[in-house]
């Protein structure tokens, strides 16, 4: 059987990994799937329905009803409130569990994909043959997401965006299901001195050489 080519790309929130990835699903013209998005709409989910982020058999409940529909508005999916609401509900291992598969199925399809998380490298596809980890140093990533959110209206002081990134770096780190940490084998990006292109160049050549020692 013809391996697939499954790219996983990790990384704490604003370190490029998810225009890494995009770009790299457009460069091997692979499906990608951002899993992020997925807490995101559960966590939206949550507060919705009038629940508490806190509460696991609520955020249980609405992983499991996550649909591709739901991860449309890229607006809502993408505010300072969708992040934190994400990182709090990816603490439960229920709401974990219930996207696992979904997740799973994404990456096994035939000819491969591209996904981005923080788990995919150790727990959606540990057998990936590229594995990245994307980071950046905290303020770096801050003032990325602060240009983010200003630039679409948002009002939020540098100073708080920085706290929500510290407080979402020590959660996901944390967590004690599928906790963001570096896969073994994956090769560490640094994105803090480097723009989109050459973040991309760096990313792509890291696939190439994978791509020649496992012969695809």
């Amino acid at each position: 059987m013809t391996p697939s080519l499954i790219i996983a790309v990790d990384g704490p929130a604003a370190s490029g990994k998810g225009s890494i990835a995009s770009r790299l699903a457009a460069h091997y013209g692979l499906p990608h799937l951002d899993t992020g998005l997925l807490y995101r709409a559960t966590g939206l989910k949550v507060l919705a329905a009038g629940d508490d982020l806190g509460d696991a058999e609520a955020a249980t409940r609405a992983a499991g009803s996550v649909t591709p529909g739901d991860l449309i508005d890229e607006a809502a999916l993408t505010s300072r409130g969708a992040g934190e609401a994400a990182s709090r509900v990816a603490s439960h291992p229920g709401v974990r569990a219930a996207l696992l598969k979904l997740q799973q199925d994404f990456a096994r399809q035939a000819g491969g994909a591209v996904l981005d998380g923080r788990d995919i490298g150790t727990v959606i596809a540990p057998d990936a043959p590229v594995k990245l980890f994307v980071t950046a140093r905290p303020e770096t990533r801050a003032h990325r997401r602060w240009l983010q959110l200003t630039g679409r209206g948002e009002a939020i002081a540098f100073d708080d965006m920085l706290a929500d990134i510290i407080r979402r770096d020590e959660r996901d780190a944390g967590r004690g299901a599928a906790p963001m940490v570096m896969a073994d084998d994956a090769v560490l990006l640094d994105t803090t001195e480097m723009d989109i292109e050459a973040a991309f160049d760096a990313a792509r050549r890291v696939v190439e050489a994978a791509r020649v020692r496992h012969g695809f």
